[in-house]
């Protein structure tokens, strides 16, 4: 009604005759409506429109800035959730009412607030980032959000702690929704994604076997995570053909697909830093020995000192490594000599996340539940790295046990010496004869036999150990003191057979002991393992490349303190 009296004393005012009265009428008309439709929507809009948030700042170093940014509001589902919870929480008596923030800021300096019920609530992520005693970063200032004038629960007397006036972390009552993903730092997000794995739900997904698995639940909440949250940073410091430069081809070239495949990716690669969980240093260890190893001399300093100075000089050029001192970085290394080659560096050796299919645990270097084993993987045939994979079934695996390879390190001499040619069944060979390739191949003994020996060389690690799967053979692993590959979240007892060395005399023994039925579901487990250690010029779900991506993200997070 107050709308029409409007427009008629505005269409007497202005509504004169002729062509200059109709135009004044227009102009009134449109201005009219516009206000009209802004009215309305004062009243009908689903949250008030000056609801905004402030985005903490990602970075934590450099020249970043510390004061945030304005970021849109919520979805309207998301905001009427909290007005329902809010709406839901009881009235709290006077003396639980929230005090203002400029009555704290009015204490000086040195005073403390003793009174609890003035201390404000917040949700343990942003408490957490807010303590500055526990922060990798002393220089950053992580904005809190918005107070919240809901009731704070009564707090206990051991947690009624002093808070310094002018750094007063202001709370938010738990009744409150979580801050949202999207609004956390990167740090905030780790430990975020740690407690949301503490509390796995119970999954069963048709695309992983969940008998290969430590706890298929812990695993499928963490890479669904991993694929939601992770952000990788490469540096681009350093030149060919050490840095940036795959090697696909050979016993080394997982080293070289995962940099290849790495360097590709849109999904997790950042360009900018302050926004990265995860510190990529793309060299490769066996680029490195091509490059600078003068050839039977025995020293690998010149490597050593080498890759001191990058290390050096990437943490005086850019402010991520000295915030964590190297702990958020990783490198991927094939070669043997990859744990050797930090030794120079303190921080380096220590801290970083090792990629290492020479992951032997007795000589300090690596380290079980922060560094990752690497599975060593022999491809032939860079374009077609899925040739030939694939095996007969049990009933068409004649042989009970096969291994040809060199003869060094101290377990092969071993294994031949107890059984070469004293067992028709056990075909051990150090290279297999000529009589014996023309009847089958290589690769056709792995795909005919029901256990595929697999014993360290000069370390540890070994490409037999994939081959086996690659070829459905159930893997019998000869190493002391060996990490296997993806231990972390693979239950390796379900499909495959760990023998210690001292036991090699006794091995056929071992081997016949395991019951038929045993082994068919242990060979039936190599044939559902196998899609986690593929390598896809495209990765695929759950392959190799994010396996190996998986492991180096999973213990960043058994890092983080929560």
């Amino acid at each position: 009604m107050e709308a029409m009296g409007l427009w008629k004393a505005a269409t007497r005012r202005f509504g004169g005759a002729g062509v200059a009265g109709r135009w004044r009428r227009d102009i009134v008309a449109v201005a009219l409506a516009v206000s009209a439709v802004a009215v309305l929507l004062s009243f009908s809009a689903p949250y008030p429109v000056s609801v905004w948030f402030l985005l903490p700042s990602a970075g934590t170093g450099g020249d970043s800035s510390s004061e945030g940014s304005l970021l849109p509001p919520p979805s309207l589902s998301a905001f009427r959730q909290y007005q329902e919870r809010v709406a839901s929480a009881p009235t709290p008596p006077p003396s639980l009412s929230i005090a203002p923030l400029s009555s704290l800021d009015a204490n000086s300096d040195d005073e403390e607030v003793e009174d609890s019920d003035a201390d404000l609530k917040i949700p343990p992520l942003w408490r957490e980032s807010l303590d500055t005693s526990n922060s990798t970063d002393s220089t950053a200032t992580t904005v809190p959000p918005p107070v919240v004038a809901s009731p704070p629960p009564p707090i206990s007397k051991p947690d009624a702690v002093g808070v310094k006036s002018r750094n007063v972390e202001p709370k938010v009552s738990p009744l409150l929704p979580e801050v949202p993903v999207w609004l956390m730092s990167p740090h905030q997000q780790l430990i975020y994604a740690k407690r949301e794995i503490d509390r796995a739900p119970l999954v069963n997904d048709p695309d992983l076997y969940a008998p290969l698995f430590r706890n298929v639940s812990v695993f499928k909440r963490s890479y669904e995570l991993m694929e939601r949250i992770l952000k990788v940073y490469i540096y681009k410091d350093g030149s060919r053909p050490i840095f940036h430069s795959p090697d696909l081809k050979g016993i080394y070239a997982s080293e070289g697909w995962f940099m290849k495949l790495m360097e590709g990716n849109k999904q997790f690669v950042v360009k900018d830093g302050n926004r990265a969980h995860i510190f990529y240093l793309p060299y490769g260890a066996r680029q490195l020995e091509l490059a600078l190893y003068r050839p039977d001399s025995h020293n690998i300093n010149e490597l050593l000192i080498f890759l001191r100075d990058y290390i050096n000089m990437i943490s005086a050029k850019y402010p991520y490594w000295n915030r964590t001192r190297g702990a958020d970085h990783f490198f991927v290394a094939c070669h043997d000599w990859g744990p050797y080659t930090t030794k120079l560096h303190d921080e380096f050796r220590r801290n970083t996340i090792k990629a290492l299919c020479n992951a032997d645990v007795s000589e300090g270097v690596f380290i079980r539940g922060k560094d990752v084993s690497l599975p060593e993987t022999y491809i032939r045939t860079p374009r077609r790295p899925l040739r030939d994979v694939g095996g007969k079934p049990v009933s068409q695996r004649s042989i009970l046990a096969f291994f040809a390879g060199q003869m060094h390190g101290r377990v092969r001499p071993i294994l031949i010496q107890y059984w070469r040619g004293k067992d028709a069944d056990m075909r051990i060979y150090e290279s297999l004869p000529h009589r014996a390739a023309k009847k089958m191949s290589y690769i056709q003994h792995m795909k005919s036999s029901k256990f595929c020996i697999c014993p360290m060389g000069y370390e540890v690690n070994s490409p037999r150990i994939v081959e086996a799967i690659y070829y459905e053979c159930v893997p019998v692993i000869i190493a002391d003191n060996f990490v296997l590959p993806f231990d972390e979240v693979l239950d390796w007892s379900t499909f495959s057979v760990v023998i210690a060395e001292k036991d090699i005399p006794n091995l056929k023994d071992i081997l016949l002991k395991i019951p038929l039925r045993r082994y068919i579901t242990m060979q039936m487990n190599v044939k559902k393992l196998q899609k986690h250690f593929l390598w896809h010029a495209k990765p695929v779900k759950y392959d190799i490349f994010h396996m190996i991506l998986h492991s180096v993200w999973f213990n960043r997070l058994n890092q983080i303190q929560v």
